[in-house]
């Protein structure tokens, strides 16, 4: 078994600073994409006419504390600032789950695409398999 100092010495080698810099990069940008996909699949179950007002309720509720300036976790706090946002907005859906149809998720997915042209949208399908 390896020690600490050999352990930290090796991904010292591995990782340069910008290397570290650019996987925190992707991933910070994967997460808001995430997190813009489950607000935009919120927005678009609300939307439809056949939503129950229980789940207009959720979904008003899950996007104000996902917008609101008051937070559990503080957004500025690093890698996991929006993570209780996420979380929420997570919880709001899969509460939801029979009411977003492949309609409201074809409405997302254009949006997405229009908003991120060139980012590559297949880590969209994580939340479509939590519902």
């Amino acid at each position: 078994m390896k020690r600490p100092e050999e352990v930290l010495s090796e991904l010292k080698q591995r990782l340069n600073g910008l290397e570290l810099l650019e996987r925190l990069k992707g991933y910070l940008a994967g997460s808001a994409r995430k997190m813009m996909y489950a607000a935009l699949l919120l927005f678009f179950s609300y939307q439809k006419k056949d939503t129950p007002g229980w789940a207009k309720r959720i979904v008003l509720g899950s996007l104000a504390y996902a917008l609101a300036p008051v937070d559990l976790i503080p957004d500025l706090t690093p890698f996991i600032g929006f993570q209780d946002d996420f979380g929420v907005l997570m919880l709001g859906l899969v509460s939801i789950a029979g009411h977003i149809n492949e309609d409201v998720r074809t409405k997302a997915r254009t949006q997405m695409s229009k908003w991120f042209q060139h980012a590559d949208l297949s880590e969209l399908q994580e939340v479509d398999r939590k519902l």
